[in-house]
């Protein structure tokens, strides 16, 4: 199954891109948004990538499942080869929309122990801080 669109390639690209030229200037590397989740349909596994290098490889944030998600390289044609129960391979979520940077998801995952429950944690937090997470007293 193809799970990059050529738009997500390039933008993928361009943030390797962004990231080599800072580290060739000998500035701190950015830290960008992912650019895409993908995920195991019938399993616990998340992945999500900020950029790609030329042979296919992506940087970014693992979740296996394990309730150790870190941050590394993972290649795109292994999650492409992959064959799951059912028929199923991994799937790249269509309706993700990243609303922080990756260090930010990184730190929530390791400290939720996953990607998923890290994300509920950003998005309750969010919540609150924005008077959307408290209830107005009388109103149960």
């Amino acid at each position: 199954m193809k799970l990059l669109t050529p738009d997500i390639a390039a933008r993928l690209s361009a943030n390797d891109a962004a990231r080599r030229a800072a580290a060739a200037r000998g500035e701190r590397e950015p830290d960008p948004e992912p650019v895409v989740r993908f995920f195991n349909p019938v399993g616990s596994a998340t992945w999500l990538a900020t950029e790609m290098d030329e042979d296919g490889i992506l940087f970014g944030l693992a979740d296996l499942g394990f309730g150790c998600p870190e941050l590394g390289s993972f290649a795109l044609a292994e999650l492409e080869a992959a064959r799951l129960p059912f028929g199923l391979g991994i799937e790249r979520d269509l309706g993700f929309t990243p609303h922080h940077p990756l260090s930010i998801y990184a730190a929530a995952a390791r400290s939720a122990g996953s990607v998923l429950l890290g994300e509920r944690k950003l998005r309750e937090a969010a919540a609150r801080m924005s008077g959307r997470g408290h209830r107005i007293a009388g109103r149960g």
